[in-house]
């Protein structure tokens, strides 16, 4: 796997990731950016959602559960001095479908945050994981 990150001018870069596709990031105009996408703590951030994500879904149907919908929000806090990583990370999945079993999305959550995913289980943050089923909401972490 490979990212291939080029200057394009003032603070936008272009990566280029071995699957082919192209990434505009940029910073924001107080730090001499034009906004012109996304900045790259905010992609770290949606990397984590993607990839837990992913997992949910696969672990989900291995266990014959019919997703109809499935939001992950993730939210970070940064220190305050440099290199200003993310010191804690909370990932919450929304899930509805008929007949979802949260105890098995419990368990599908559980799998992922904590064997799974790679991009979470790569960050030196710590990180926390609520769920919610068909609007009902579960944080027994």
């Amino acid at each position: 796997m490979e990212a291939k990150v080029r200057w394009q001018n003032k603070m936008s870069f272009e990566a280029e990731v071995t699957s082919g596709h192209k990434i505009i990031m940029d910073a924001s105009p107080d730090v001499g950016g034009e906004n012109k996408g996304p900045r790259p703590t905010e992609l770290l951030l949606s990397g984590v959602g993607g990839c837990s994500g992913i997992d949910i879904i696969n672990i989900l149907g291995k266990m014959r559960q019919e997703i109809t919908s499935l939001a992950v929000h993730v939210n970070g806090t940064r220190a305050e001095d440099y290199p200003k990583k993310f010191t804690d990370i909370h990932v919450h999945f929304e899930l509805e479908g008929p007949g979802l079993d949260p105890e098995k999305v419990k368990k599908a959550a559980q799998m992922s945050m904590e064997k799974y995913c790679s991009v979470s289980l790569s960050l030196n943050a710590n990180i926390t994981y609520s769920y919610e089923v068909n609007g009902t909401k579960y944080n027994d972490w």
